[in-house]
């Protein structure tokens, strides 16, 4: 708080004692009061009400400051009324209870829309596994099939499965802490269950695969990284160009690891790039061959943050795209 903000705010108290002195002082000389005996009374009283001013603002200042310091030193905000020290006007002692009533309301409907965030990734969880035993049925059923029905059956299949997965890693995102275990992994090992689960759709969209520098281990949970690798493996297959290629290369940069995974798809407009990890983004090649949820690479995203990963894309259009995982030498998170 600023001397020039103090005065500001008590502007019109101080006008009216002025003109409230300007009035007593013209009554005293009209009354016959002398002149120096006048001037040595106001000089008192303007003197009083500056030092009064003074007092007020220095110790409204120490109590902002102190207020500033609590809130600074706080980890959870919500509870800045509860840990202010007391109040020393009854009009603070009223603000602060109603703060504390405030936040009490707003800690009850954050705790509602937590509750209510539970209750629902449990329900998608549970609605996923239910639905896993229809989906296998049906693969079940497609062994019947002989011939071209056969293939587009089991390639739906696997779009189903895919959009199922994408749900239930969706859900979890929010918490994924709950779910995830940081253990050394093998990147082959990676790979080669991220390939299998989407076998299907690589082999019907006539993708080859080819690895380099896989027989290295890394710091990671092996679930969350399978599917990070299979929404890339997925993008791949979905925006091919002819006759694609998928190579999957590890390297290592100092003490971390550097995975790449380079297709020679169709690629991303250049203005798109900025974009393609928003949250329900599809840009022009999703919108021209459909199917895009615009979850994909915002799950990439927002699961490397919390694994620690760095995720970058380079890609240019007609040529195909590059997207780089850099694993760390060890997470803080172990």
């Amino acid at each position: 708080m600023s001397i020039g903000s103090f005065l500001s705010d008590r502007l019109g108290r101080i006008v009216l004692w002025l003109v409230c002195l300007a009035a007593a002082a013209l009554f005293l000389y009209a009354t016959g009061t002398q002149p120096g005996v006048l001037a040595l009374l106001l000089a008192v009283l303007l003197l009083l009400l500056s030092a009064t001013q003074t007092a007020d603002y220095l110790r409204e200042r120490a109590r902002l400051r102190e207020l500033e310091s609590i809130w600074e030193s706080l980890d959870e905000k919500v509870l800045f009324t509860e840990c202010v020290p007391p109040a020393d006007t009854l009009y603070e002692r009223c603000l602060f209870d109603l703060m504390r009533r405030v936040g009490q309301a707003m800690t009850g409907a954050v705790s509602d829309a937590r509750a209510a965030q539970r209750d629902y990734r449990e329900t998608v969880e549970s609605w996923v596994h239910e639905i896993k035993a229809p989906i296998t049925a049906a693969r079940l059923v497609c062994r019947q099939v002989e011939g071209d029905t056969r293939r587009k059956l089991n390639l739906e299949l696997a779009q189903i499965e895919a959009h199922v997965e994408r749900a239930l890693f969706y859900a979890r995102a929010e918490s994924p802490e709950r779910d995830c275990v940081i253990r050394p992994v093998s990147l082959s090992e990676i790979v080669s269950q991220a390939v299998e689960e989407h076998r299907t759709l690589l082999m019907q969209s006539g993708i080859r695969i080819g690895t380099e520098g896989l027989d290295r281990q890394v710091y990671t949970d092996k679930k969350w990284a399978v599917f990070i690798l299979g929404q890339l493996l997925q993008n791949a297959a979905r925006y091919r160009g002819e006759e694609p290629v998928i190579t999957i290369a590890a390297r290592p940069l100092g003490e971390r690891t550097q995975l790449t995974v380079r297709d020679n798809g169709i690629g991303i407009p250049a203005h798109e790039l900025p974009r393609v990890f928003d949250r329900g983004f599809t840009g022009s090649n999703g919108r021209a061959r459909g199917g895009s949820t615009g979850l994909g690479l915002y799950l990439c995203k927002k699961l490397s943050a919390f694994l620690e990963l760095d995720l970058e894309i380079s890609s240019e259009e007609g040529a195909g795209t590059c997207v780089t995982l850099t694993f760390p030498a060890k997470l803080t998170k172990l």
